[in-house]
C-alpha cells in the first residue's frame, strides 16, 4: 500500500516537474526494467506513463489468480483479433496486460529464457545481440531459487523458483510418458540442453508472483527521482521536425504533455508500440493514411511482421484426483487458501502449466520445434466476458498441450483511427503456412502418442477432446482450425534489423530516421524465440539500459 506522505511526495514531483531525462511509456516487463536501471545512479529523472492502474490486487499477486485477470477490464486490455481465415474465421482472444508490469502481471509465470540460436539469429540482425551478448543479462536479472549453478544468476532482482518439490504427482506421470517414448530430458532447460521434457521454473518469490513491477518498479518508486504515471493513456508523440521531444496524454479527462530531454522510450509491447507510432504518424504511409493520421515519417515495417505462439490441447478425464479437486469443491478450496496463506505454498502458489518441455517433431529439426505444456487442471476456455478463465471441470482431469516454436506465418497490427481509445486491427494470420500447418499436426501426433503411453494409461479414463473419433489427418487439422489459440507471445512489430524497409528500429533501438525515440520492448525481437516471451522482453529492457545510458555517458 502506498503512505499519506508517499502520495504527497508523488503529487508535489508532479506538479513540479514536466520536464524529464527520460520518459517511459509503459510499465510493463521492459518499462519496469527501464526505470529501474535508468534511475539507479540517481543522475536522470524518469516519468513512466501507464494506461493502467495498480498491480495492488490479490488476482495479481497470487499466482494462481491468472484466471480471474485473464477477463479483468481493470488490468487487462482484452484484445480480440480479426476473424482468421486458417481458423475457419474465428477471431482469437489476446489479454495483454494493463497494470503496473504489464503482462508480467498477468501471465502463467513460466520462465523461458529461449534457445542460443534465437539469439544467434537475432545478432545476425542486429549486431550486439547474439547469445554471447545477452546471457550475461541473463545472470544478471535472475534470483534463481534451485540447484546452485554458475550457469544461473543467484542477485538479481527477478525471483525464479524451481517446482520439483510442489509439482502435481500428475506430472511425475507425464515424465515416465515422455521416457516412455524416448524423448529427451533436461532438469534445467535454461542452463545447458533446452532441449528436453521438464518441470518448467516460474517467476515467484515464496509463493508470490515475482513480475516485472515487483520486481524492478516498486524498488524504482521509492525513488525521488522517478515518477510513475497510472491511468496515462498515450494519445501520440510529441515531433519537432525529425525529432521526438515529448508525449501527449490523457490523464482523468485532461490532456497533457511531458518533454523528455533525452529520449522517450515506447515499451508499451507489440500491440501498443506500433499503434503509438502510427497515431504519432510514423508508419506504413497507406495505413496512416487510411486511419486519417497525417504521414510524418514513412516507416513501412511498423506493425507488420507479427508473430505468435499458436497452440492446440487435449483434454483427459483421469481416474486419480488432479487439481480440478484442489480448486473445484469448497473444502478443496480451503484447503489450498491455508496451505497458501501459512507456507506460501500449494496449488494457489503455482503455475497450471507445470510440466512440459522442447521436442523435435523429427531428427531432422535443427533444433527443438515444438514446446510441450502439461497441466494437472482441465477446464474449458469460455468466450470473453462470460466468466474466470480457470474453472476447473467438475471431474478429474487434465491438458496436455503444445505449440510450434518457430511459426513462419506473420501478421499485422495496424491502427484504423487517429484516437487512441480505438483498438488496432490485430490480424495474426495463424496456419498461413504449410510449414505452420504441418508442425501443428505433427505436435497432435506427439501429444497423442504420449497419451497412449503404458505410464498415462494408467491413469487415464478417457480422452474427451479431441475424442477417439478425430484419427485421420484431416479430422486433426478440422479439429486445430475450430480450436486451437494463442499462446499470449505477439512479438516483432517493430523489429531490429538495418535495413528502414524491413525493420523499425537499429540495434541500439533507435527508431530508423527519428531521433529522441527508441522502442524496447517484445515488438523489437528480429523473430519469435524458442518458448515464452517473458523473460527475453524483460532482457530487452536489461539490454536497452545498458545502451541508453552508455550515449548518456
Amino acid at each position: 500500500m502506498v503512505s499519506v506522505r508517499q502520495r504527497i511526495v508523488y503529487h508535489r514531483k508532479m506538479s513540479a516537474l514536466t520536464h524529464f531525462d527520460y520518459v517511459i511509456i509503459g510499465a510493463g516487463s521492459a518499462g519496469s526494467v527501464l526505470a529501474n536501471r535508468l534511475s539507479a545512479s540517481g543522475r536522470h529523472s524518469v516519468l513512466v506513463l501507464e494506461a493502467g492502474g495498480t498491480d495492488c490486487r490479490p488476482s495479481v499477486q497470487i499466482p494462481i489468480g491468472y484466471g480471474r485477470t485473464y477477463y479483468d477490464e481493470r488490468v487487462n486490455w482484452k484484445y480480440l483479433s480479426e476473424p482468421v481465415q486458417q481458423l475457419n474465421g474465428r477471431t482469437s482472444y489476446w489479454p495483454r496486460g494493463r497494470v503496473l508490469g504489464g503482462s508480467s502481471s498477468i501471465n502463467a509465470m513460466v520462465y523461458v529464457r529461449g534457445h542460443t540460436q534465437d539469439f544467434d539469429q537475432w545478432g545476425a540482425a542486429a549486431p550486439g545481440w547474439a547469445w554471447k551478448d545477452l546471457e550475461p543479462l541473463y545472470r544478471r536479472m535472475e534470483n534463481w531459487h534451485g540447484e546452485p549453478d554458475e550457469r544461473r544468476g543467484r542477485s538479481g532482482p527477478l525471483s525464479v523458483t524451481d517446482i520439483t518439490s510442489q509439482a502435481h504427482p500428475l506430472c511425475s506421470t507425464f515424465l515416465d510418458a515422455a521416457a516412455e517414448r524416448q524423448l529427451p530430458m533436461t532438469d534445467d532447460y535454461n542452463a545447458g540442453s533446452m532441449e528436453g521434457a521438464t518441470l518448467y521454473q516460474i517467476t515467484t518469490d515464496r509463493g508470490w508472483r515475482a513480475s516485472a513491477a515487483k520486481a524492478y518498479l516498486r524498488p524504482a518508486m521509492r525513488r525521488s527521482n522517478v515518477v510513475v504515471q497510472m491511468h496515462a493513456l498515450v494519445q501520440r508523440l510529441l515531433l519537432h521536425g525529425q525529432r521526438v521531444t515529448g508525449v501527449r496524454y490523457l490523464h482523468q479527462g485532461v490532456v497533457k504533455l511531458a518533454m523528455a530531454r533525452a529520449d522517450v522510450i515506447l515499451c508499451a509491447g507489440a500491440v501498443n508500440s506500433p499503434q503509438v507510432l502510427q497515431l504519432s504518424g510514423l508508419g506504413p504511409a497507406a495505413v496512416l493514411s487510411d486511419a486519417g493520421v497525417p504521414v510524418v515519417h514513412d516507416l513501412p515495417a511498423v506493425g507488420e511482421h507479427l508473430s505468435d505462439h499458436l497452440g492446440a490441447d487435449l483434454v483427459c478425464r483421469t481416474r486419480v484426483p488432479s487439481l480440478n479437486q484442489a480448486l473445484g469443491p469448497w473444502h478443496g478450496k480451503l484447503r489450498a487458501v491455508l496451505q497458501f496463506l501459512l507456507a506460501g505454498k500449494g496449488p494457489l502458489s503455482l503455475s497450471l502449466n507445470q510440466a512440459g518441455g522442447f521436442i523435435r517433431s523429427s531428427p531432422r529439426s535443427a533444433g527443438p520445434d515444438l514446446q510441450l505444456y502439461f497441466s494437472p487442471v482441465s477446464y474449458t476456455r469460455a468466450p470473453p466476458g462470460t466468466r474466470p478463465l480457470i474453472s476447473p471441470d467438475p471431474f478429474p482431469g487434465f491438458l496436455l498441450g503444445y505449440n510450434p516454436c518457430k511459426p513462419t506465418s506473420t501478421g499485422t497490427v495496424h491502427i484504423t483511427h487517429a484516437d487512441a481509445a480505438i483498438p488496432p486491427r490485430i490480424q495474426p494470420n495463424y496456419l498461413d503456412t504449410e510449414h505452420d500447418r504441418q508442425l501443428m499436426l505433427a505436435g497432435m501426433r506427439l501429444i497423442r502418442s504420449l497419451v497412449d503411453t503404458r505410464a498415462m494409461r494408467s491413469v487415464i479414463e478417457a480422452e474427451i477432446l479431441p475424442g477417439p473419433a478425430t484419427q485421420s489427418n484431416e479430422q486433426m487439422i478440422e479439429f486445430i482450425r475450430n480450436t486451437a489459440w494463442t499462446v499470449f507471445h505477439p512479438c516483432c512489430t517493430c523489429r531490429m534489423g538495418s535495413d528502414p524497409r524491413m525493420s523499425v528500429v537499429d540495434n541500439c533501438l533507435r527508431v530508423h530516421g527519428i531521433r529522441g525515440l527508441r522502442v524496447a520492448d517484445a515488438s523489437v525481437f528480429p523473430c519469435i524465440p524458442t518458448g515464452n516471451t517473458n523473460a527475453p522482453a524483460m532482457l530487452v529492457g536489461e539490454r536497452a539500459s545498458d545502451l541508453i545510458l552508455a550515449d548518456a555517458h
